[in-house]
């Protein structure tokens, strides 16, 4: 496992590329060394193939993040907070980094505890598949992030048009310092994940095998176009 220090942010965008069915767990196995900067692993997308989880694990090349989100954040499975801590705690091994969503820490406090001393990052996220709040709500939820020990905060959200692009924009702006990863879903989805990168975004999702959400880019597409914008 990479420890905390090699996988400090940086000032370039991050792509994480996620394997949410068996044949994107395959193909993130095949990807070669730098093609991402993490590769996701949607555990609670994967329950019919959770054994071949670690054996692909063990053939991708570069950090792992683990994530098993909450059914109301886009979860699969329907899951309880007692299903997802166990397969967050069974596979913590093969994570540089773990998410989990804001409105989880508490019940997942047991793996962000184990995570933390093993050096693991921690991603807390916050997702609205109906919208984008203002900018206050969003602020707070960076600040609740933040005080969860959070060494990413995600953010992503449903862009109902340009001005919710805007918003976006205007919190990555709020915060040069941090690891805030910004990201917005639906028609403009794709503008906005190359704009928020250039603007400062650290972690930036795309697809390997087909997309999770509107507006995603292929990972590996992805980042060659960041690579392209902030060249």
């Amino acid at each position: 496992m990479n420890s905390k220090k090699k996988l400090e942010p940086a000032l370039r965008p991050l792509v994480v590329a996620t394997a949410h069915t068996a044949r994107g767990l395959s193909d993130a196995s095949k990807l070669r060394l730098g093609a991402v900067d993490f590769v996701e692993i949607r555990l609670d997308c994967l329950l019919a193939s959770r054994r071949a989880i670690a054996p692909a694990a063990s053939r991708i090349r570069g950090p792992i993040l683990l994530t098993a989100r909450h059914p109301v954040e886009g979860g699969a499975g329907n899951l309880s907070s007692t299903a997802r801590r166990s397969l967050y705690q069974e596979l913590l091994p093969l994570a540089s980094a773990v998410d989990v969503e804001l409105r989880s820490v508490g019940p997942m406090q047991p793996v962000l505890a184990s995570a933390a001393e093993r050096g693991t990052l921690s991603v807390i996220s916050f997702h609205d598949f109906r919208g984008t709040p203002g900018l206050v709500r969003l602020r707070e939820v960076v600040g609740a992030a933040r005080r969860s020990g959070a060494d990413f905060v995600k953010i992503a959200t449903m862009l109902r048009g340009p001005k919710d692009l805007a918003v976006l924009l205007q919190l990555q702006s709020l915060y040069p310092s941090i690891a805030l990863a910004t990201m917005g879903m639906g028609p403009l989805g794709r503008v906005s994940r190359l704009a928020l990168a250039a603007a400062g975004s650290r972690l930036n999702y795309g697809y390997l095998d087909r997309p999770q959400v509107s507006g995603q880019w292929p990972a590996v597409q992805l980042r060659e176009r960041l690579d392209e914008v902030m060249s």
